[in-house]
């Protein structure tokens, strides 16, 4: 069913539409006070025209283009909401949940780490860009990830268990026993 552009939409509708998760919809409420659907009785959203823009914008931002939450925070602070609406603009259109569900089917298990026409690695200009006043992510935090994989990669095959906070790259002192 397709609506007009002036109507307001539910918390499903938006959530297809952007191929994002109605849980990370009520998240990024929580983080952003710009985001305001009317709600009516029972709690139940209605996005705006506004705000599906906003959420174009904010979704653009941090999926397309590799910004944290602060750092999207950040620019509506100093740039306002008209910066994050026009970064949507900017980026290519996103698939629905039928397109995205029809196109990669993932068995169970892990999730890959990136989709099979996507580099591993974001794009250049990610790369090239350090964690500062933009709020982007830094290509050292995927270097220190890659590392952390291969740690964890070695200490399997020496079948070794595995410690979840940091694998041991030096051997563990012994506790002194009680006398």
């Amino acid at each position: 069913m397709n609506k007009s552009a002036e109507a307001f939409r539910t918390i499903g509708e938006v959530a297809e539409e952007l191929n994002i998760p109605k849980h990370v919809l009520r998240f990024w409420e929580g983080r952003f006070p710009q985001i305001r659907p009317m709600k009516r009785g029972g709690g139940r959203r209605y996005y705006r025209p506004e705000d599906m823009e906003l959420l174009r914008g904010i979704r653009a931002l941090l999926h397309a283009e590799g910004y944290t939450i602060r750092g999207v925070q950040k620019i509506l602070r100093e740039h306002g909401v008209d910066q994050v609406k026009a970064a949507a603009k900017r980026t290519p259109r996103t698939q629905t949940a039928a397109e995205a569900a029809s196109s990669t089917k993932r068995k169970r298990g892990r999730k890959p780490l990136a989709n099979a026409n996507q580099n591993t690695l974001p794009s250049q200009s990610a790369q090239s860009a350090v964690i500062g006043e933009d709020g982007r992510d830094s290509s050292s935090t995927y270097i220190l990830a890659a590392i952390r994989e291969l740690q964890i990669a070695r200490t399997i095959l020496l079948g070794q268990p595995i410690n979840p906070v940091s694998v041991a790259s030096e051997p563990k002192k012994a506790r002194a026993g009680r006398t």
